[in-house]
């Protein structure tokens, strides 16, 4: 009867190590692209006077960057301008619409980032004009992405992500450039949901 028990008991305990060991595997396989540490954000992201949502103090494109990097652990690099500060919606989008024309390259506050380490780099913004405001395109020529995975990701008021995607393409020819990613401006405060579902789906 004792050898048995033992036995059994001997079952149970593999039976329960190996049910620990199962689950932890699961766990690792899927939060893994979570925990690793090579990831970017990079964007730009109006306040102030915006369609639909009024004057905020937060950008929308700013909310989503910072749900991706709560939810993938990545680090954030935003492109900073004080051109536009303070201006209302109508004379901005004017100004915008006369850079785009122009091609201008509004320069951007401090430094370019130090990209190196990063293997995924996410790229973000409002849609002006048909594609990503042009002081995103002024960090552009001074980033080198060859090699990357960049995710291109917009918020717009019906744009959807507009020509951001093949302007990214074009910008890093060398980069392995993602399908991309658009929400609503109006969306993003109670839209983090559709972010998760997004970044879950992705493979990188």
């Amino acid at each position: 009867m004792n050898k048995i028990l033992t036995a059994a008991l001997a079952l149970l305990l593999a039976s329960g190590c190996n049910a620990q060991n199962g689950q932890n595997n699961t766990n690792t396989i899927t939060h893994s692209h979570n925990n690793a540490m090579n990831k970017k954000v990079i964007f730009f992201s109006h306040a102030g006077d915006n369609y639909s949502v009024g004057n905020i103090e937060v950008g929308n494109t700013k909310i989503v960057a910072d749900y991706i990097s709560e939810i993938t652990g990545a680090d954030q690099y935003e492109i900073v301008t004080h051109k536009y500060d303070g201006m209302a919606y109508m004379p901005l989008i004017n100004l915008a619409q006369e850079e785009a024309n122009k091609g201008e390259l509004p320069p951007y506050e401090g430094a370019a980032p130090d990209l190196s380490k990063y293997d995924t780099v996410f790229i973000g913004g409002p849609v002006w004009w048909g594609t990503y405001p042009q002081v995103m395109f002024t960090l552009f020529k001074d980033i080198d992405l060859a090699g990357k995975t960049v995710i291109p990701f917009t918020t717009h008021e019906g744009s959807g992500l507009a020509n951001c995607v093949s302007d990214v393409k074009k910008a890093f020819p060398k980069a392995t450039v993602t399908k991309g990613f658009s929400i609503y401006g109006h969306e993003v405060r109670t839209g983090k949901d559709k972010v998760e579902k997004w970044l879950n789906g992705l493979v990188y």
